[in-house]
């Protein structure tokens, strides 16, 4: 009997199920920033703060440039998650083999977007002059390994909607051990710099979709992979797209949005930059254990809906939103109580400690905020709605902050101003996302009601 890697979403108790799904996720998560901080460790120790702040810069721009098949891969968790819990064999295997299509053509597309847009896009944010050529360089190679990085994340997504996220974090972590074996090959034997730092991310990317493609190819059920069936199908990419595209777009937005805080991060020089990009790398782990319970949210939300289980819905959100207020408010503080110690990992710049600090004092304390602002956010996108949650995000969130920086911050030009522009944002895009869940949990409820038919 072959060993099941599935959670049951939509029986039994629900934190401990809740908890046994988003751990492999968050340790998932884990090791794909750890891809990230072992570049920028690796070129801030052995190559300088200018390499440190090349390859930091980047972060907000590739982001921008993959977030919308991002969020297509959103539409397809949705999707195959729906499907199983309604057991519905033919379209969940229709979807699987329309989201393995579109990582394909996404990620060829990307290839050409990267390494034609790379130095444009980076001049436009303002990149300084000794960064912006090892910036450009760090792209344009990291951008070659763009079909393994969507193949992945779509193979991810299809194996999380069925409630299996323990093999995805095994495929991490062997790509994982691999990258940062290959990042101090190419940076201390071979002396590359940024270039290194970029291959070895690149081939990790390839082992880590490899990996997952075997996993899809020999399991069995309804989310199996049949070569001869990847082919694009039109009604499962229009749903996909409706799905996808509006998550993807409110990820673009709030990319760009960050890019102007880079941009206006950019202004200060770059041993501010080299602080900020440390600051939001130590950031970014808090982050991503938030994100994983945003994931679990989606997930069983879009599978308890598939399966007719609306009473559980409710207790999803709340159980989740009681689960991201605490690892936000344990990972975010201890962020801070041990900001110091754990920036100069980065850099043994005393001026770029103390600049990540002041990052770390304002957004990291209160990075909770976000967290439930995301968690309420995928509950919305579990029962359906996928304009509703980009509206919101993107008038309380990136709305709200392109005009603090075009507003506020130009009157007080300081890193608090800038900085403080987060947490505010958080609160407001979290107070409206409840609301709209009420609404939408209402709706739903309503329609099952009148649905069901009057005895006689």
């Amino acid at each position: 009997m072959k060993k099941s890697y599935a959670v049951d979403m939509v029986n039994g108790p629900l934190l401990s199920r809740i908890l046994i799904y988003a751990f492999p996720l968050i340790l998932s998560g884990v090791l794909q920033l750890l891809f990230n901080a072992a570049d920028i460790v690796v070129v801030g120790k052995f190559t300088g703060s200018h390499a440190l702040a090349a390859v930091g810069s980047t972060s907000a721009l590739i982001n921008l440039l993959v977030n919308l098949f991002i969020g297509i891969s959103i539409g397809t968790n949705v999707m195959v998650a729906r499907y199983c819990g309604a057991r519905d064999w033919q379209n969940c295997e229709d979807t699987v083999h329309t989201s393995i299509a579109i990582s394909i053509i996404g990620g060829i597309l990307m290839i050409f977007v990267g390494i034609l847009f790379a130095r444009p896009l980076l001049e436009l944010m303002g990149t300084p002059a000794d960064v912006i050529t090892h910036s450009v360089l760090y792209m344009r190679i990291y951008f070659l390994g763009m079909p393994a990085f969507m193949i992945y994340n779509f193979g991810a997504a299809i194996l999380r909607a069925i409630g299996d996220t323990k093999r995805p974090l095994y495929f991490l972590t062997v790509a994982g051990i691999v990258n940062v074996i290959f990042n101090l090959f190419f940076v201390i034997v071979f002396r590359m710099g940024v270039a290194g730092v970029a291959i070895a991310t690149v081939i990790s990317q390839v082992i880590s979709a490899v990996l997952i493609l075997m996993c899809l190819l020999k399991m069995d059920g309804m989310c199996r992979l049949h070569k001869d069936k990847i082919k694009l199908h039109g009604d499962k990419v229009k749903e996909m797209l409706r799905i996808g595209i509006p998550a993807g777009l409110q990820g673009i937005v709030f990319s760009i949005s960050n890019v102007l805080i880079q941009s206006s991060v950019n202004s200060f020089g770059s041993i501010v930059m080299a602080g900020n990009t440390a600051a939001s790398n130590i950031e970014g782990f808090v982050y991503t254990a938030m994100n994983a319970i945003y994931q679990t949210s989606l997930s069983f939300t879009s599978q308890n809906l598939g399966a007719g289980n609306t009473a559980r819905i409710k207790k999803i959100l709340l159980t989740c939103l009681g689960i991201v207020t605490v690892i936000g408010l344990v990972l975010g503080q201890g962020a801070y109580l041990l900001g110091r110690p754990l920036l100069s990992i980065y850099s043994s710049d005393p001026a770029v400690v103390d600049f990540g600090m002041i990052r770390l004092s304002i957004v990291s304390a209160t990075y909770f905020l976000c967290g439930l602002m995301d968690v309420c956010c995928g509950s919305i996108r579990g029962l359906g709605y996928s304009i509703m949650p980009m509206l919101v995000s993107l008038t309380g969130a990136c709305a709200f902050r392109v005009l603090w920086i075009f507003t506020v911050f130009q009157v007080e030009h300081t890193l608090f101003s800038l900085y403080i522009s987060y947490p505010i944002s958080w609160i407001l895009t979290f107070v409206v996302h409840l609301l709209c869940f009420a609404y939408a949990y209402r709706k739903m409820m309503k329609s099952r009601l009148d649905s069901q038919p009057v005895n006689a």
